[in-house]
């Protein structure tokens, strides 16, 4: 069974995190991490390829050079190989323009099971898998807490606000899992050395046969008009009982739009 595992790098969200005001995107400057969703993602990858002796299991990441380290942590956690997408002009991309890009990379190289995390914290639109899947012509079972693959059957369990639905497709297909999925391995010293040595195959936007001319911010679907810092914390509104108190504590609601 061929499996990919989708890795982003995102800042720390144990860090400050801001929005650059220039380009009004994420500055990525600050310390950076792979998300933890996706490091779940490659642990049940992982697992999967243990119950299914012959397996392989590839990262695949779209990033800047520095998520390179996010790539040999996946390595370093068990991962056979890692797919690489960087390139200048894949600066910016929003969610329709990522699925892409992916999909160029996936389509070809015919993956049985296409594991990724439910969504970003960089970014949260909880999108790209959705499409991915649609751009590959798959079935996608989303939002799993739990998740098994038995014959060419992926059977998991889909979490919803009254519980779980019990869902199931035919390879080849896409799945996102959330934070309940598993809990990630930590990587061994071995684990660590080998990563090194484990082939990390880089594409750009014309090893992929994207059209420069709808790649990157310039051509993203999505545009970001302003930016605004957040306000510095304020001291609460006080309400002095002086017979109209319930009067005050009304209007207060009223203008903060929660009644």
């Amino acid at each position: 069974m061929k499996i990919a595992v989708l890795v982003k790098e995102v800042p720390d969200t144990w860090g400050d995190r801001h929005l650059d005001p220039t380009t009004k995107r994420v500055d990525r400057r600050s310390d950076a991490v792979v998300d933890e969703v996706d490091e779940k993602a490659v642990e049940v990858a992982l697992q999967t390829r243990e119950a299914h002796p012959g397996s392989e299991v590839t990262i695949v990441t779209m990033g800047p050079k520095t998520a390179l380290d996010s790539i040999r942590k996946g390595l370093a956690m068990g991962a056979d190989n890692a797919i690489h997408l960087v390139d200048d002009g894949l600066v910016g991309s929003d969610a329709v323009q990522t699925s892409a890009a992916l999909a160029a990379a996936l389509a070809p190289r015919g993956y049985d099971l296409i594991i990724a995390g439910n969504e970003s914290t960089d970014g949260r639109t909880a999108a790209v898998p959705a499409m991915l899947a649609e751009r590959l012509g798959v079935a996608q079972l989303s939002f799993l807490r739990a998740m098994t693959v038995s014959g060419s059957t992926v059977t998991g369990e889909r979490v919803t606000d009254d519980g779980y639905l019990e869902v199931s497709t035919e390879l080849p297909a896409v799945v996102s899992v959330n934070e309940q999925i598993a809990e990630a391995r930590y990587p061994s010293f071995k684990g660590i050395m080998g990563a090194k040595k484990k082939p990390v195959e880089v594409l750009g936007v014309a090893a992929l046969g994207l059209d420069a001319a709808e790649t990157g911010a310039e051509h993203s679907w999505s545009i970001v008009r302003e930016v605004t810092p957040r306000p510095p914390r304020s001291g609460g509104t006080i309400i002095t009982d002086d017979g109209t108190a319930a009067a005050q504590l009304t209007d207060y609601l009223a203008a903060s739009k929660l009644i």
